[in-house]
C-alpha cells in the first residue's frame, strides 16, 4: 500500500486549481500531512495579546497540501478516512478585533495559551476541557479558476470546523477538478459547535489520513460519518449545507439527509422527511467565516438499522 509524507512547509495560504502537488496518489493510499497551527507560525507557545494585535490575516489559516488523487474527476466524491490526528502540547484560543459571532460586544484582543495532555488541555489554571482532536480545515480545489480565500467554506469543504472531523471519521468530498487536489489545516485540541468566538484550541498536529474513489457519486456539498469519541451517542451520518444564508443551508442540509436516507434505507423522500423530522439533529457547525456559514444534519447511523 502507498504511504506518503508532506512536510509542515508543504503549505499555502488560498484555495487554486492550478496549486503545484505535492504528492501524486492512487486510491487506497495513506497520506500523513504535518499541520501548522491556524496563526501560520505568528504565534509560539509564549505568545501575547500584542501578538494578536498584530496578527496579519494573510498568513493565518495556512493548509498543507494538496494530494493528487489519480482518476479522481469532476463528478466524484473523494472518501476521506482520519486515521489519526496527533496533536502538540499546547495550543492557543484567541479573541480577534472584528471577528467572531459577539465582535461588537468583546472589541479588544485577548489569548489564552492552553497546554494540551493526551485527554485533557487546560485553557485557564484548574479548568480543564476534554481534548477532542479534529480537523478545523479540509477540502478539494474548486472549479473556479484564480485565488480563493482559505477562511469561508464552500461546496468542496474547507475552513467547516465541524468538530467531528475526528479520527475514525470519514468524509465525502465533492470533487470539481481533475485530481481532487486535498489539503488540509487548522486543527483543534477542543471546539464547541459553532466556534463562537471565532476561534479554537488552535494547535499544530500530524494527521494521518487514506484516500478513497466513489466515481460518479455526485454531491452538492460534503458529508461524513462520525466516530463515537465526538458523540453524545453512536456513529451518525451527517450532512451539510454550506452558504451566506442559514435557513438556506438549513433546507441544504435536510435535503441531503432526505436523499441519502432515500439512497441507503431506500425511503420514499417524504418518509426519509418524517424520520429526519423526528431523529435528525440540525446544527450550526459554523457562524464565525463570513460570508459562508456552515449547517449540518446529524442522524445516528443505527437509526437506518433498525438501532441494531
Amino acid at each position: 500500500m502507498q504511504s506518503f509524507h508532506i512536510p509542515r512547509d508543504a503549505a499555502h495560504f488560498t484555495w487554486n486549481r492550478e496549486e503545484r502537488p505535492r504528492a501524486v496518489v492512487d486510491a487506497g493510499a495513506t497520506v500523513r500531512l504535518e499541520v501548522a497551527n491556524a496563526s501560520g507560525g505568528q504565534f509560539g507557545r509564549d505568545a501575547t495579546v500584542a501578538d494578536v494585535a498584530a496578527l496579519d490575516f494573510a498568513r493565518v489559516n495556512p493548509v498543507t497540501g494538496p494530494v493528487e488523487v489519480r482518476g479522481a474527476e469532476p463528478g466524484d466524491a473523494l472518501v476521506v478516512e482520519i486515521l489519526s490526528v496527533d496533536l502538540d502540547t499546547w495550543g492557543w484560543t484567541a479573541n480577534i478585533p472584528g471577528f467572531g459571532l459577539l465582535a461588537d460586544v468583546f472589541k479588544e484582543p485577548h489569548l489564552r495559551i492552553s497546554r494540551v495532555g493526551e485527554s485533557r488541555a487546560e485553557i485557564l489554571p484548574g479548568l480543564r476541557l476534554p481534548v477532542v482532536p479534529f480537523i478545523g480545515t479540509i477540502g478539494l480545489a474548486p472549479a473556479a479558476f484564480g485565488d480563493h480565500p482559505i477562511v469561508p467554506p464552500g461546496a468542496q469543504g474547507g475552513n467547516m470546523d465541524i468538530r467531528h472531523l475526528t479520527p475514525g471519521a470519514t468524509l465525502f468530498l465533492p470533487v470539481a477538478v481533475e485530481g481532487a487536489l486535498l489539503s488540509l489545516g487548522d486543527t483543534h485540541a477542543a471546539q464547541g459547535d459553532g466556534e463562537v468566538c471565532g476561534t479554537a484550541i488552535e494547535t499544530s498536529s500530524e494527521v494521518t489520513l487514506r484516500v478513497h474513489l466513489l466515481k460518479q457519486r455526485r454531491l452538492r456539498f460534503p458529508m461524513l460519518e462520525t466516530h463515537p469519541v465526538s458523540l453524545r451517542s453512536g456513529r451518525a451520518l451527517v450532512t451539510t449545507g454550506i452558504g451566506p444564508d442559514l435557513f438556506q443551508a438549513a433546507r441544504d442540509a435536510t435535503l441531503g439527509m432526505v436523499e441519502e436516507v432515500g439512497r441507503r434505507a431506500g425511503l420514499d423522500p417524504i418518509d426519509a422527511y418524517l424520520l429526519a423530522s423526528v431523529a435528525g439533529d440540525l446544527k450550526i457547525s459554523e457562524i464565525v467565516d463570513q460570508p459562508n456559514w456552515v449547517v449540518s444534519m446529524h442522524l445516528d447511523l443505527d437509526t437506518l438499522s433498525g438501532g441494531a
